[in-house]
């Protein structure tokens, strides 16, 4: 049987323009624009196309840790160290509104599918749920739905499914747990990362999970089941950030041994990989399945290519 073809990442550009290190990145779903989140206290807006920065959202007090996405791709949700959250129009720059009540650095976000909820982290250890369609607000403060409480220590990182029904969270207490957005409650805890886990990600039919943790592995999950299927073995420090291509065949993680991985989920293969010169805190996917995002923590977007 013939061998399949190599796959190879190169380098499209670079972007620059932040003080500090790229803690996460999105794409807009017209795979036109891209938002990043710094701890230079600031968000960017960019071109993908010409690589131009666009503008430079500001009003953090703290360092940047989260951002996502709208669904209608014109606004964004931040998350930060100043224990806020913060929506903003990506048209204007302009802040529509402040989100408060975590007691600590809130450390990510996740918006679901129809745009009308948020779920955030926080190094608290517990995450809120937020309302994003409310009109009865004070001026900039609106308040959480719902608190999910259960970990042992700070929470990094979460995810939620494309139905909205489920929320996959990321913890220094070396686990991760499933939670049920209508009721609250815990419905797994998944075990056997060694040390924190730093990301997570979701399938888009809502079935698996990937995390990365700084024991420098990627684990993939059955969310039915909450059993472990395979661990991805490669890296050689820890990983910060894990992403799904569309395909919903294919991992990327970014870690800070300075590379970029792309591996065959089902087989745990590693497929390709980019080396930087700094470490990498995240990832991201474009629409286009081929085209990658990596921010290191120099402040350098690294704009790849998959080719195959």
């Amino acid at each position: 049987m013939a061998a399949d073809p190599p796959t190879a990442l190169f380098s499209l550009r670079i972007l620059t323009g932040h003080a500090k290190a790229v803690w996460a990145v999105v794409v807009t779903p017209d795979g036109q624009r891209a938002v990043s989140a710094s701890a230079d206290q600031t968000l960017k807006v960019w071109d993908l196309t010409s690589g131009r920065e666009l503008r430079t959202l500001l009003g953090h007090s703290g360092s940047v840790k989260g951002v996502a996405l709208m669904p209608d791709g014109k606004r964004v949700v931040s998350s930060s160290w100043d224990k806020t959250l913060k929506v903003w129009d990506l048209s204007s720059g302009r802040k529509l509104r402040t989100l408060t009540g975590h007691a600590a650095c809130v450390t990510a976000v996740a918006v679901m599918a129809d745009g009308q909820r948020a779920v955030s982290a926080s190094w608290g250890k517990t995450l809120k749920v937020w309302d994003l369609t409310r009109r009865v607000w004070n001026l900039t403060k609106w308040g959480a739905l719902r608190t999910l409480s259960g970990h042992s220590d700070w929470v990094n990182a979460v995810a939620v499914s494309g139905a909205g029904r489920l929320a996959v969270s990321a913890s220094g207490d070396q686990t991760l747990k499933v939670w049920d957005l209508g009721s609250g409650r815990a419905l797994y805890t998944l075990t056997g990362h060694r040390d924190f886990v730093q990301g997570v990600a979701v399938s888009g039919d809502g079935r698996l999970a990937v995390s990365a943790s700084n024991d420098d592995k990627v684990k993939v999950w059955d969310l039915g089941s909450g059993r472990e299927l395979r661990t991805l073995i490669g890296h050689a420090g820890e990983v910060i950030g894990v992403a799904l291509i569309p395909d919903g065949e294919r991992v990327v993680s970014a870690s800070n041994d300075r590379t970029l991985r792309v591996w065959e989920m089902k087989s745990g293969r590693e497929l390709a990989t980019f080396k930087a010169d700094a470490a990498l805190y995240c990832c991201t996917v474009c629409p286009d399945g081929r085209t990658i995002l990596t921010g290191d923590e120099k402040g350098v977007i690294h704009v790849l290519r998959l080719d195959e």
